[in-house]
Protein backbone atom coordinates (compact mmCIF):
# COMPACT_ATOMS: atom_id res chain seq x y z
CA UNK A 1 0.00 0.00 0.00
CA UNK A 2 1.35 3.09 -1.00
CA UNK A 3 0.28 6.07 1.45
CA UNK A 4 1.99 8.95 -1.29
CA UNK A 5 0.94 7.59 -5.35
CA UNK A 6 3.12 7.85 -8.20
CA UNK A 7 0.93 11.30 -8.87
CA UNK A 8 1.46 12.98 -5.57
CA UNK A 9 5.03 12.12 -5.77
CA UNK A 10 4.89 13.70 -9.06
CA UNK A 11 3.39 17.25 -7.87
CA UNK A 12 5.57 17.64 -5.03
CA UNK A 13 8.52 17.31 -7.36
CA UNK A 14 6.97 20.05 -9.35
CA UNK A 15 6.07 22.55 -6.03
CA UNK A 16 9.46 22.19 -4.81
CA UNK A 17 11.08 22.95 -8.24
CA UNK A 18 8.34 26.08 -8.22
CA UNK A 19 9.50 26.46 -4.88
CA UNK A 20 13.09 26.87 -5.74
CA UNK A 21 12.43 29.27 -8.29
CA UNK A 22 9.95 31.02 -6.20
CA UNK A 23 11.55 34.60 -6.09
CA UNK A 24 12.41 33.97 -9.61
CA UNK A 25 9.35 34.48 -11.14
CA UNK A 26 7.44 31.88 -13.79
CA UNK A 27 8.71 28.33 -14.78
CA UNK A 28 7.15 26.81 -18.37
CA UNK A 29 4.96 22.95 -17.42
CA UNK A 30 7.42 22.36 -20.39
CA UNK A 31 10.90 23.05 -18.21
CA UNK A 32 9.09 21.41 -15.40
CA UNK A 33 8.03 18.26 -17.07
CA UNK A 34 11.44 18.33 -18.13
CA UNK A 35 13.48 19.07 -15.06
CA UNK A 36 11.32 16.61 -13.15
CA UNK A 37 10.93 13.91 -15.31
CA UNK A 38 7.34 13.47 -15.42
CA UNK A 39 5.23 13.64 -18.77
CA UNK A 40 4.30 17.18 -20.34
CA UNK A 41 0.45 16.17 -20.12
CA UNK A 42 1.02 14.80 -17.14
CA UNK A 43 2.39 17.74 -15.69
CA UNK A 44 -0.17 19.95 -17.18
CA UNK A 45 -2.74 18.02 -15.55
CA UNK A 46 -0.89 18.52 -12.31
CA UNK A 47 -0.47 21.83 -12.81
CA UNK A 48 -4.05 22.26 -13.48
CA UNK A 49 -4.96 20.78 -10.42
CA UNK A 50 -2.84 23.00 -8.40
CA UNK A 51 -4.12 25.88 -9.80
CA UNK A 52 -7.70 25.43 -9.23
CA UNK A 53 -7.10 24.86 -5.33
CA UNK A 54 -4.79 28.13 -5.17
CA UNK A 55 -1.50 26.64 -4.33
CA UNK A 56 -0.13 27.64 -8.02
CA UNK A 57 -0.52 30.77 -10.25
CA UNK A 58 -0.21 31.00 -13.80
CA UNK A 59 0.64 33.92 -16.06
CA UNK A 60 0.49 33.82 -20.26
CA UNK A 61 2.27 34.81 -22.67
CA UNK A 62 5.98 34.85 -24.05
CA UNK A 63 7.40 34.99 -20.52
CA UNK A 64 4.58 33.03 -19.26
CA UNK A 65 4.50 30.12 -16.95
CA UNK A 66 3.23 28.75 -13.30
CA UNK A 67 4.52 30.22 -9.82
CA UNK A 68 3.80 29.73 -6.75
CA UNK A 69 0.70 31.82 -5.05
CA UNK A 70 2.31 32.04 -1.60
CA UNK A 71 5.72 31.79 -0.03
CA UNK A 72 7.07 28.25 0.73
CA UNK A 73 6.62 28.41 3.86
CA UNK A 74 2.78 28.51 3.60
CA UNK A 75 2.27 25.83 1.52
CA UNK A 76 2.22 22.42 3.43
CA UNK A 77 2.76 19.25 2.50
CA UNK A 78 -0.74 17.86 3.52
CA UNK A 79 -2.53 20.29 0.98
CA UNK A 80 -0.41 19.30 -1.86
CA UNK A 81 -1.48 15.68 -1.30
CA UNK A 82 -4.72 16.25 -0.57
CA UNK A 83 -5.00 18.81 -3.80
CA UNK A 84 -3.70 15.37 -6.22
CA UNK A 85 -5.21 12.15 -4.12
CA UNK A 86 -8.07 13.26 -1.37
CA UNK A 87 -7.89 13.10 2.29
CA UNK A 88 -4.63 11.40 3.39
CA UNK A 89 -6.07 8.60 5.87
CA UNK A 90 -4.29 5.72 7.38
CA UNK A 91 -8.29 3.64 7.19
CA UNK A 92 -11.47 4.18 6.19
CA UNK A 93 -13.34 4.19 8.79
CA UNK A 94 -11.35 7.44 10.42
CA UNK A 95 -13.22 9.43 7.95
CA UNK A 96 -16.91 8.26 7.71
CA UNK A 97 -19.07 6.69 10.85
CA UNK A 98 -20.48 3.97 8.99
CA UNK A 99 -17.95 2.64 7.53
CA UNK A 100 -18.19 -0.24 9.74
CA UNK A 101 -20.66 -1.16 12.28
CA UNK A 102 -17.39 -2.37 14.65
CA UNK A 103 -16.68 0.98 15.19
CA UNK A 104 -18.31 1.51 18.92
CA UNK A 105 -15.99 -1.59 20.12
CA UNK A 106 -13.14 -1.64 17.98
CA UNK A 107 -9.99 -3.07 19.52
CA UNK A 108 -7.50 -0.68 16.93
CA UNK A 109 -9.53 2.26 16.17
CA UNK A 110 -7.62 4.03 19.31
CA UNK A 111 -4.17 3.48 18.00
CA UNK A 112 -5.64 3.94 14.37
CA UNK A 113 -6.55 7.14 15.57
CA UNK A 114 -3.65 8.45 17.03
CA UNK A 115 -1.24 7.01 14.24
CA UNK A 116 -3.35 9.18 11.78
CA UNK A 117 -2.89 12.10 14.22
CA UNK A 118 0.60 11.35 13.80
CA UNK A 119 0.61 11.19 10.23
CA UNK A 120 -1.85 14.68 10.10
CA UNK A 121 0.19 16.55 12.04
CA UNK A 122 3.64 15.62 10.68
CA UNK A 123 1.74 16.38 6.67
CA UNK A 124 0.65 19.54 8.05
CA UNK A 125 4.30 20.57 9.20
CA UNK A 126 6.61 20.00 6.56
CA UNK A 127 6.52 23.00 4.14
CA UNK A 128 7.97 23.47 1.12
CA UNK A 129 10.65 25.80 2.29
CA UNK A 130 11.86 22.86 4.66
CA UNK A 131 12.57 20.63 1.41
CA UNK A 132 14.52 23.23 -0.02
CA UNK A 133 16.46 23.59 3.59
CA UNK A 134 17.34 19.76 3.39
CA UNK A 135 17.77 19.81 -0.27
CA UNK A 136 20.73 22.44 0.71
CA UNK A 137 21.93 20.88 3.59
CA UNK A 138 22.82 17.34 1.54
CA UNK A 139 24.07 19.43 -1.29
CA UNK A 140 26.75 21.22 1.39
CA UNK A 141 27.32 17.86 3.05
CA UNK A 142 28.09 16.20 -0.94
CA UNK A 143 30.23 18.83 -1.56
CA UNK A 144 32.33 18.47 1.98
CA UNK A 145 32.68 15.03 1.25
CA UNK A 146 33.80 15.46 -2.65
CA UNK A 147 36.62 18.15 -1.28
CA UNK A 148 37.65 15.67 1.10
CA UNK A 149 38.18 13.07 -1.41
CA UNK A 150 40.40 15.40 -3.19
CA UNK A 151 42.64 16.52 -0.28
Amino acid sequence: MDMIRRNTDYALRLMINLARNYSKGTVSSRQLAEKEEVSYQLTCKLLQKLNTAGLVKSQMGPKGGFFLSKDPSEINFAAIVEVIQGPITVNSCLLDINACSRQSNCPVKKELTELQKYIKSFFNNVTLDKFLKRRKSNTEIKKKISKEKTE
